[in-house]
């Protein structure tokens, strides 16, 4: 299916996908659009396919970023209880997701991009200001990249004239595979909020699964596996940033 939906452009690329059934929700498409991922993707951008982005990191397929928000869509849309949605993309690598996720949050709304080497958040930084929707977001403070160990999420307070949040996130991606579900990633999930997490299996740790975590108002877990996936591990970051 994946081989199906490369294209030539980016619009061949999401109309691709939006045709075989990857992206079902038409918010999901019109941010995909909005992106031009060559400005992530070092070679090949508009191929559904992982890509080699140094550091011992990847840029995911591009179906696979489209399934994480078709999961989170309906917690990253603004609305009467949540008018300035919080996204956490954590393993944000080049940054493509994070802007696509901030296409979808509303002019009120925070995505931040956590990376733990240096250089990657800086590479997604570089990324973004390639384009001037981009470079505005960032500019106004809309996104962010932070260098940090995504494993204990991230306490970033609310901006000025924003209701204090603490450290909760209506929606979390995480892009690389975790030992388990951090409790620091439950705790900071919002009530109610969604976060997309690959984790490695107890029985079988060469195997790994996407869950899909939700928090209701109320504050009750409830847990969905959803298929098995091959992602970077989520580590401690190399004593030498190696390309």
């Amino acid at each position: 299916m994946a081989w199906r939906c490369s294209g030539s452009t980016n619009k061949e690329l999401i109309e691709n996908m939006w045709r075989h059934k990857l992206i079902s929700d038409a918010r999901v498409k019109e941010a995909f659009l909005k992106v031009d991922r060559r400005h992530y993707a070092p070679a090949q951008p508009y191929e559904d396919s992982p890509q080699y982005i140094g550091y011992q990191a990847t840029i995911s397929a591009p179906h696979m970023h489209a399934i994480a928000l078709e999961h989170l869509i309906s917690f990253m849309m603004p609305s009467d209880a949540s008018p300035a949605p919080r996204a956490l993309d954590i393993g944000s690598g080049s940054g493509y997701l994070t802007h696509v996720m901030a296409e979808l949050v509303g002019p009120r709304g925070l995505v931040v991009g956590v990376e733990h080497i240096n250089a990657l958040r800086d590479k997604g930084e570089a990324n973004m200001r390639k384009s001037a929707e981009g470079k505005q977001l960032l500019d106004t403070g809309k996104v962010k990249f932070v260098a940090a160990d995504g494993r204990k999420g991230l306490d970033e307070p609310a901006r000025k004239g924003e209701e204090e949040l603490g450290t909760q996130w209506d929606a979390i991606h995480v892009g690389a595979s975790a030992s388990d579900v951090h409790d620091e990633l439950i705790r900071q999930l919002k009530s109610p909020g969604c976060m997309f997490i690959p984790v490695e299996d107890e029985h079988d740790r060469d195997s790994q699964y996407v869950w899909r975590i939700e928090k209701d108002k109320d504050g009750n877990i409830s847990r969905q596996r959803l298929f098995g996936v091959r992602y970077v591990p989520l580590t401690d970051a190399p004593k030498e940033e190696i390309f």
